[in-house]
């Protein structure tokens, strides 16, 4: 905690009675863009603190999951800012090609044109069109959120500088072959006709059959089971482990395929699983990735057997059928041919999706580009292995090593037109030739370039230092990469952070991209079910944010975020962080009215109360705390820790104590309230990355300084106070005490009590004025007759509550709620002994009645208590 040495305050200060966040929010995060808060100047000789948005999709919108990121790392990167660190959060948007595309593409079909009545070149310029004019909303929203990124070096994927960066790295990997041109099997999306990669395939149960095939003839023949019978009109071979014995007289062999006039060999593989099935598969290498390499290994021709919408095109009876529709139809043929050996309805098996239309994928053979990813993928393995990288929670590691070692060359090539194109142009000789920035691009007749476009995640790979500038070192390159942290989801670990691990280490001279990568988890509804508009649960951060302001949004997200894991989230927990904020501002101003300063030194201990050195000693150990936490991103720990000392300790107990001093006057409420003044503005400063609105309000006020976001960052001074921590906490007790009896009694908490203080001999003598005033607790007088006796702390309170409660009227209520709860007690045990029920009843709900039994048993000792308390007629 660093001494306050500004002598500017406001001395009336002018705050409203109420805090409405639509009058603060919008103003004040113009303001702070405006003064140029949130640039970073590379020319800077302060120490770099570097941290990217993950680019959201230029055709989204702030949902919830946004908001929940967003609200981390503007934590983080307003923290790095107050401690004078030269603080770049670069923000940016994704061109997202397959997304993008489809939602122009529908805007076509709604005036009755497809892309290809305008042409690509006319199609490319109406997505950009759209761009500029409907894409994009995300940004408005990330103001309203309080987003600090610097605006001035906003950066698009498809920017001039981002595409030149992208064909570069192109060139070193296709130069290096590790780009390279080949025939595969790819996942393909017969609804955005395009390849996508295996980390965009969702997998989900579906319903479907499994049919037992009969293929061959008497001793030749054999039966496989498939789930896609459409397929085997493209197989070309049956494949065996070449130690069954059951086939092997069938090896080398040929049989014949049924519905069609051709036969296919019995090959030996083995790859086959005897144990699985019948021990012998149908290969159908142009539709199968496993299928493929057993083709590869026998020399088997790949025939294809659709088109790219899915729609066969072997000639014959099923040509034209959609691939669901020949199933039907190839089923019903074989059938009719005693084909048919088993068949099992309904068959519940995983079937890959398209993510983003959710149709059902097509494996398919296909001449593509991929990056060969073995070398790449094992530096950015090698990168954590040996410290380079953290990941946090370090319990993360081993899903990212489970898809680094295990990585399959990635597919690039996307039958886009919206993208980065491939820059590759092919003679009318055969030549290809790759392209780079610098390079002159092939020209005469027959030279064409690739038509494709690459994959989103490539641009998106290169994020952390194409934003600054690269292939050229500039002066923001050399200053701000490698970026500092990576705050994201674990779910595009494998998405985005293994492709730019990959990229960062390899373009960037073996310099992995971030320091630390930070995963936290997906936000999900109050009962832990994720968020989906057809689940009807989802949310509109920018709903919550009008009705309880953005603050409590972030305050509601910061709370619940616990390293790597899921965040429930309900709108009553955003109302509950809406009541926080009020009581900062409630409290704030109270004690700005009452005293509260910044002005002049810290007075020196010997003139503070027992009270001032105790809310300074947790104030610094508060301090502490909150350090460590962020510096091990513990978001729901630190909020928590700021939420119960700011309201339980500093507005309702010290607050509350100081209004003693404040009534008295003279020289003990000048000193609390300076210690009152250096604990909001700590307070405020330790809250400002988390609720960033409401503090800057109230510390601008109360200081008369400038603004929070370029404030210092708050300093642990080392000063503790065991002894007055202890005696505070003694009184603490014995408030807490007594409010609880009163409580239960009945009393209104405003009902003044008379009351004998037994505090003679303890440290809490001296608190005599603050307990009476806290409890309203009257001096005894004449005719005092204690009717109960509280002993806490070592001292001993004593209540006339003669006259104060109707005593037989309190009895009988007391009566009647014990023998409820003794009611509630017999029937959670009588479940519990019930052998039948436990056998039966799922662990939750006996979990539950558990529950019940030990709150019915508190209830009994508590009104039981109470009874005994009250006064004897």
């Amino acid at each position: 905690m660093t001494e306050n040495t500004q002598q500017q305050t406001a001395s009336d200060p002018e705050l409203p009675t109420q805090y409405v966040p639509a009058e603060v929010e919008g103003k004040l995060y113009e303001r702070w863009v405006e003064r140029g808060y949130f640039e970073a100047d590379a020319k800077s000789d302060k120490e770099p603190f570097t941290v990217v948005i993950p680019p959201p999709n230029v055709t989204g919108s702030l949902h919830l999951g946004h908001a929940f990121e967003h609200t981390l790392i503007d934590a983080v990167t307003r923290r790095k800012r107050m401690q004078g660190y030269e603080t770049l959060w670069q923000p940016g948007m994704d061109h997202a090609g397959i997304a993008t595309q489809n939602v122009v593409e529908r805007e076509l079909a709604k005036e009755g044109k497809s892309r290809h009545d305008l042409g690509r070149e006319a199609f490319v310029e109406r997505v950009w069109q759209w761009k500029d004019e409907s894409g994009g909303q995300i940004s408005g929203q990330m103001r309203r959120l309080g987003d600090g990124v610097d605006w001035s070096r906003e950066r698009f994927t498809m920017d001039e500088g981002l595409s030149q960066a992208v064909q570069t790295i192109f060139k070193r990997l296709y130069d290096d072959e590790l780009i390279y041109r080949a025939e595969r099997i790819i996942n393909w999306c017969p609804r955005c006709l395009t390849a996508i990669s295996d980390i965009e395939v969702e997998y989900q149960d579906d319903e479907g059959e499994l049919v037992s095939l009969k293929y061959g003839d008497g001793e030749d023949s054999v039966v496989v089971a498939t789930t896609r019978a459409e397929t085997m009109l493209g197989d070309t071979a049956v494949a065996v482990h070449p130690d069954d014995e059951r086939y092997a007289h069938l090896i080398g062999k040929q049989i014949k395929l049924p519905l069609t006039d051709r036969t296919i060999p019995v090959v030996a593989d083995a790859h086959v699983d005897p144990e699985f099935g019948t021990g012998a598969v149908k290969v159908t290498p142009a539709h199968d990735p496993n299928d493929f390499e057993i083709g590869r290994r026998h020399g088997l021709p790949n025939i294809t057997v659709m088109d790219e919408r899915a729609v066969i095109t072997v000639p014959g009876p099923f040509e034209g059928l959609d691939r669901m529709e020949a199933r039907g139809a190839i089923v019903a043929a074989l059938r009719a041919e005693g084909r048919i050996v088993a068949e099992k309805r309904p068959y519940t098996h995983s079937v890959g999706h398209c993510s983003r239309c959710k149709t059902t994928i097509e494996p398919r053979l296909s001449l593509q580009w991929w990056v060969k990813v073995e070398p790449l993928a094992k530096a950015a393995g090698d990168a954590v292995r040996d410290g380079q990288v953290k990941i946090h929670p370090a319990e993360m590691e081993p899903r990212y090593f489970g898809w680094v070692d295990n990585l399959r060359d990635w597919c690039i090539s996307r039958q886009l037109w919206w993208g980065h194109r491939i820059p590759v142009w092919y003679g009318p000789d055969g030549e290809v030739v790759c392209v780079g920035p610098d390079d002159e691009v092939p020209t005469g007749e027959g030279w064409t370039q690739d038509t494709d476009v690459l994959d989103t995640w490539f641009s998106s790979g290169l994020w952390p230092f194409s934003t600054l500038g690269w292939p050229e070192r500039t002066e923001s390159v050399e200053k701000f990469y490698p970026n500092s942290v990576l705050v994201t989801g674990y779910d595009i670990l494998f998405f985005w952070v293994a492709r730019m691990m990959m990229f960062g280490l390899y373009a960037m001279d073996g310099t992995p991209p971030f320091h630390t990568i930070v995963l936290h988890g997906m936000v999900r509804d109050q009962f832990g079910k994720k968020m989906s508009k057809s689940f009807g649960n989802a949310v509109n951060p920018l709903d919550w944010m009008d009705a309880y302001g953005s603050d409590a949004v972030r305050f509601t997200l910061a709370r619940g975020a616990n390293p790597g894991v899921d965040v429930p989230i309900g709108e009553d927990w955003v109302q509950g962080s809406r009541n926080f904020a009020n009581k900062i501002w409630n409290a704030t101003r109270f004690a700005m009215m009452n005293g509260a300063t910044v002005e002049g030194p810290l007075p020196d201990t010997a003139a503070m109360s027992a009270g001032d050195r105790w809310i300074l000693s947790r104030l610094n150990a508060v301090v502490a705390e909150v350090d460590a936490y962020y510096e091990d991103y513990q978001f729901a720990k630190l909020s928590d820790a700021l939420f119960h000392f700011a309201w339980d300790e500093v507005f309702d107990w010290y607050v509350e104590l100081s209004k003693t001093s404040f009534f008295a006057g003279g020289e003990s409420a000048k000193v609390s309230g300076r210690v009152l003044g250096e604990v909001l503005d700590v307070t405020l400063r330790l809250l400002h990355p988390v609720i960033p609105f409401v503090t800057e309000t109230l510390w601008t006020t109360l200081t008369g300084k400038e603004s929070l976001v370029i404030a210092e960052w708050p300093v642990d001074s080392g000063f503790r106070d065991a002894a007055s921590e202890q005696e505070i906490g003694n009184l603490q007790q014995v408030i807490t005490e007594v409010r609880r009896f009163r409580a239960d009694q009945g009393l209104q908490p405003g009902q003044k009590v008379p009351a004998r203080l037994g505090l003679s001999g303890t440290s809490l003598a001296a608190h005599e004025a603050a307990i009476r005033q806290v409890l309203r607790l009257q001096p005894a007088e004449d005719g005092f007759h204690a009717t109960a006796t509280l002993p806490v702390a070592g001292a001993t309170v004593e209540l006339d509550l003669s006259g104060t409660i109707d005593v037989e009227a309190e009895r009988k209520r007391l009566t009647k709620d014990l023998a409820a709860a003794e009611k509630e007690k017999a029937q959670a045990l009588a479940k519990l002994g019930n052998e039948a029920f436990l056998a039966k009843a799922p662990d939750n709900v006996v979990d539950k009645i558990r529950g019940r039994l030990g709150k019915a048993e508190a209830d009994i000792e508590r009104i039981t208590a109470q009874v005994a308390a009250l006064p004897q007629g």
